[in-house]
């Protein structure tokens, strides 16, 4: 069972790290990692590829370390996060009048719903990454959260579709190619860092998953089952390493240092008589920085941050304590002191730090249950959803195939002996062709017995 999954790969471009995870299923559905590598991120800004030269480089590193990890694996495709303040969401209603009303509504028909949303007018400039739709109508009906096997004459749903700029995603795309890998698909990284650390009664509870990372903060929202907003926001943990070092005058590097070993996001919470020692530069006196001063500048930043979250539920009609599952931080951010503390006081909602262990196997490299590696592992989940829908989707379609006598027998003298395997298994097949001539044989055999 374990090794007919396949190995699914997420490719993570921050703006502080590029991260490659690759995983499988195991028989209990949490996923084994199978190599894991990162590197750090130089050609990327609030989440943007700018630099594809630094990127590509990044990107190798990445995938060196990976393959480090495990030499046995061969990687050619990705599943890739997209953020960035280009991205923009709306929302549109789409319908189908059915051709065939006396049978059940299918998955190709949903699909085509789905197909049809991309043709929605968007600016110049833009393309769309994602449709996803949340409730669907049949006829009078509202509010059906899967309308497959429903019979009816009018099927509609509302659908939030998610863009981003073209030069943007061209850019992400080209770096990507020209590392010698395919981009699978692109997922908008706060629906990845939500498949990672968001379980059921979460998704039924409603909950704000805010992704505090190096270039960007995402946010996605659920409410009732389904996806109701999604936001990248242009202020993360960059932002706040910069604020102290124009604030306390020093180095970049010694202000990520300070940030992550020292930093808290609540000034209150800071001795008020405890200094870190900075060393010199160039033979100049060692410099004493007051740990609350620090406290008070990343505090400002996350109040912005936490300002803009609090806006954007305002805008969906979800503040107010509506979201009974409060809000999940993840990301690299969501590891400052008190950070839980301030998001509750500024959002008057709970938080919770999300942390992706919840969907891996056990026994796997500590360093991944890091809430740094929610998107990483969201994309490998993702990369899963689209193998079982496709899985489904081909199984649905060759269910029931009438095959005429004179094709069956000449199918059984061509076809049976390439893919029958020796113990009777079926071969677990990757191309189109070899799965329909697989599934002809299966129903060649069907026949057979029925006849016996």
């Amino acid at each position: 069972m374990n090794n007919e999954q396949p190995i699914i790969v997420g490719l993570d471009i921050g703006t502080t790290k590029i991260a490659v995870i690759a995983g499988r299923k195991n028989e209990f559905g949490k996923l084994e990692i199978l190599g894991f590598g990162r590197a750090n991120s130089n050609g990327v800004k609030h989440g943007q590829v700018l630099n594809i030269d630094e990127t590509i480089k990044a990107i190798n590193a990445a995938l060196e370390n990976c393959l480090a990890s495990n030499p046995g694996l061969e990687i050619k495709e990705v599943y890739v996060g997209i953020a960035g303040h280009h991205i923009k969401s709306l929302q549109t209603r789409g319908d189908i009048v059915r051709q065939d009303t006396e049978e059940e509504i299918t998955r190709r028909e949903i699909d085509q719903l789905v197909a049809d949303q991309y043709k929605t007018y968007i600016p110049a400039g833009d393309q769309i990454i994602d449709v996803i739709p949340q409730e669907f109508t049949i006829d009078n009906f509202q509010n059906i959260p899967n309308p497959i096997g429903y019979g009816g004459v009018k099927v509609g749903a509302n659908f939030h579709i998610i863009t981003g700029d073209k030069n943007a995603i061209r850019n992400i795309n080209r770096s990507v190619e020209k590392a010698n890998l395919i981009t699978k698909d692109l997922v908008l990284q706060p629906l990845a860092s939500a498949a990672a650390v968001m379980g059921q009664e979460d998704l039924e509870a409603g909950v704000a998953i805010v992704d505090i990372g190096g270039g960007t903060t995402d946010l996605a929202v659920f409410y009732e089952g389904i996806l109701k907003h999604t936001a990248v926001i242009p202020f993360a943990g960059d932002n706040i390493t910069n604020d102290i070092k124009t604030g306390l005058g020093v180095l970049r590097t010694q202000a990520e240092q300070m940030k992550v070993q020292f930093g808290s996001a609540l000034s209150n919470e800071a001795k008020a008589n405890a200094y870190i020692t900075i060393p010199g530069l160039r033979g100049m006196p060692a410099k004493e920085i007051s740990v609350k001063n620090l406290a008070n500048i990343i505090q400002a930043r996350m109040n912005e941050i936490l300002d803009f979250v609090t806006y954007h539920l305002k805008q969906v009609g979800l503040d107010n304590k509506a979201l009974n599952g409060g809000i999940i931080l993840t990301g690299g951010g969501s590891q400052l002191k008190h950070m839980i503390q301030l998001t509750e006081y500024a959002t008057g909602l709970n938080a919770r730090i999300g942390f992706p262990n919840e969907h891996l196997a056990a026994g796997h490299i500590e360093e991944l249950a890091k809430p740094t590696y929610s998107t990483c592992i969201g994309l490998i989940l993702k990369g899963y959803d689209d193998y079982e829908h496709n899985r489904k989707q081909f199984e649905k379609d060759f269910k029931v195939v009438e095959v005429p006598e004179s094709l069956k027998q000449a199918a059984e003298e061509a076809i049976v002996p390439e893919v029958v395997a020796v113990d009777g298994r079926r071969k677990n097949l990757t191309g189109f062709w070899d799965k329909f001539k697989d599934r002809l044989v299966d129903l060649f055999k069907e026949e057979e017995d029925h006849h016996l």
